[in-house]
């Protein structure tokens, strides 16, 4: 009976068919359009901030935070174009294969995010906090900018993955 509820609450009739109820969040809303540029945005400043630095390269979990805040950029600009051209076409993508692809690569980013975000921010803190080695000056703080970013980035995709998550388990 639990069950039945939850069906009816997370969808309803039309015409015969059974459909997803559209809720903040969902792809093809305006709410999904902003997480995915958020997520675009925090993780190309992440980037920005630490490639400015001359020696980023020293360190193996900032190269790590670069090259997955590279993949956030391009899987959330994607999912961003995708957003905005349900939302021009007035269209709900909420067709099962497509949210399981958005569900997978969703996790995926956000776990490879996190694990680059939590690395880099480790030797931040022991580097230049526990150690005092913060001999570059403005490279330090151009190292926690990026972290930072990195973070808010997750944050945002964390928020995108568990609606996935949330309209794959409800459908």
């Amino acid at each position: 009976m639990i069950y039945g509820g939850l069906i009816k609450r997370v969808f309803f009739e039309f015409g015969g068919q059974i459909k997803m109820r559209v809720f903040p969040g969902s792809p093809g809303t305006l709410t999904s359009l902003f997480l995915r540029i958020a997520q675009c945005v925090f993780a190309a400043g992440s980037i920005a901030s630490m490639a400015t630095a001359s020696n980023f390269f020293n360190f193996t979990a900032f190269c790590y935070l670069i090259a997955s805040m590279g993949l956030q950029v391009v899987w959330s600009f994607a999912l961003a174009l995708l957003d905005g051209i349900a939302l021009v076409k007035k269209k709900v993508l909420h067709n099962p294969d497509l949210v399981s692809l958005f569900v997978v690569g969703d996790w995926v980013t956000a776990t490879l995010s996190l694990a680059a975000a939590s690395a880099s921010a480790g030797i931040t803190v022991l580097y230049f906090n526990d150690l005092g080695n913060c001999n570059y000056g403005e490279e330090c703080q151009k190292y926690q900018l990026s972290v930072a970013l990195a973070f808010l980035g997750w944050i945002a995709i964390s928020i995108s993955s568990l609606i996935m998550l949330w309209l794959l388990a409800a459908g």
